[in-house]
């Protein structure tokens, strides 16, 4: 076996290592094997953080490109949104990168027998698990930076930023004598345009928007209004009327309603649509808000979801350290599966806590249970699967589950062959 890396620069030239210089260097040699680990660790962690993101974001990407393509977005703009959506793909990457790198990391250590070799020097696992821990302490930082700050603002940013661009290509998009149809279920026309003030001459709107009876819309003026506190669009028009043949009776009757001022809400489509659902408000409010707001006793009695987003806020920094804690055990198992099967593995362990995670949430938010234990409760089962996986390792003990994992892992290998084999 090849030396380790803290061996060699004060070896002799018989290769064998003075007794004497073994002791001065010992405490050196435990900092450069915390040094050896963590890079262990932090590279293929780092590969992982970017590829899992890049995955993550493919679906994103080719939305964003279509807006650019389909609706004319300007590419600075969508390069805004992009960096917008990039802290909620980040929370959940950042801990999915880590396990993979303890995994990745103990396992090769493992089957290089370098573990082995380390327990001989008188290094437990406890001691080679120092700089995990460290790295998982950073990692949560960061997971806890982006739950608490950075994930709230950048979604109240992506919001505000589609409005923005909804807004602008409500108000350039339309030209006089020409039909427009970036409306959902509308078709605009106006016969003139004041430059100025954009108010819009001779209206005529074919309104076939799914929920309504189909309608024809003439209005002498009208103008686009944009709300920026709600982010809504709306097309206010004054003195016309609305023509439509009422669905629900028989015959040939027809309707004309003649009104003074009468507003259409715009909808730009499903791309440049700014949600406006309750859980998304939820997400996008500042931590301190969102905790200003719960110190209400009917806000927190009526809405658990409010309280479930703040726990949930504390509770997913946790993940790097219990997959710390889940990591190493499972590496130094896992050696004899291969570095596919430790990726496997990785996204294995992750989907379990984040299935668990979700469906906390969900029953947190629903009042099924209450929220801080529900949110909490994913967590607190991982820490007793972490420490039961640590001791037994620690202890040299095989646990029983690293047999059955291998043997399925294997069993689906040769299931996919023989089924690409046909």
């Amino acid at each position: 076996m090849a030396p380790l890396p803290w061996q060699g620069k004060n070896r002799c030239k018989s290769g064998l290592q003075p007794p004497l210089t073994v002791i001065t260097s010992a405490p050196m040699s435990a900092t450069r094997i915390h040094r050896y680990i963590a890079r262990e660790v932090t590279v293929p962690a780092g590969l992982g953080l970017l590829i899992f993101t890049f995955v993550l974001l493919m679906g994103r990407v080719l939305k964003l490109v279509e807006m650019v393509i389909n609706k004319g977005v300007p590419a600075g703009e969508i390069v805004e949104l992009f960096l917008s959506l990039m802290p909620a793909f980040l929370v959940i990457t950042i801990p999915l990168a880590f396990l993979l790198g303890v995994l990745l990391a103990f396992s090769r250590l493992s089957a290089d027998s370098e573990i082995i070799a380390l327990n001989s020097s008188g290094v437990s696992l406890a001691q080679m698990f120092r700089p995990v821990l460290a790295l998982s302490v950073l990692a949560s930082l960061a997971t806890g930076y982006l739950t608490l700050w950075a994930e709230p603002t950048s979604r109240a940013s992506f919001r505000h930023q589609v409005f923005k661009i909804a807004s602008s290509r409500a108000s350039v998009g339309i030209q006089p004598r020409v039909f427009n149809d970036e409306f959902e279920g509308l078709v605009l026309y106006a016969n003139d345009i004041q430059e100025r003030t954009g108010t819009m001459e001779g209206l005529f709107i074919s309104d076939e928007r799914e929920g309504s009876t189909p309608a024809i819309i003439l209005a002498r003026g009208g103008r686009i209004i944009s709300d920026r506190e709600a982010l809504t669009l709306t097309l206010r028009m004054e003195d016309g009327a609305i023509h439509r043949r009422p669905q629900d009776r028989e015959g040939d009757s027809y309707q004309i309603v003649s009104f003074d001022v009468y507003d259409v809400n715009l909808n730009m489509g499903r791309e440049l649509a700014p949600s406006k659902t309750r859980p998304q408000k939820a997400k996008e409010m500042t931590t301190a808000k969102l905790r200003a707001t719960l110190l209400d006793d009917n806000n927190r009695a009526n809405d658990p979801g409010l309280t479930a987003e703040l726990h949930k806020r504390f509770a997913l920094p946790m993940a790097p350290l219990l997959f710390a804690l889940i990591g190493v055990p499972l590496g130094v198992h896992s050696s004899r599966t291969g570095r596919g099967a430790g990726f496997s593995l990785a996204l294995g362990v992750a989907l379990i806590y984040f299935l668990l995670f979700s469906g906390a949430k969900t029953v947190a938010e629903e009042g099924m249970f209450p929220p801080a234990l529900a949110i909490w409760t994913p967590n607190i089962l991982g820490l007793i699967a972490g420490v039961v996986l640590f001791r037994l390792t620690a202890q040299e003990k095989r646990p029983a589950l690293m047999d059955w994992i291998p043997d399925r892992l294997n069993k689906a290998k040769t299931f996919f062959i023989r089924k690409a084999g046909r």
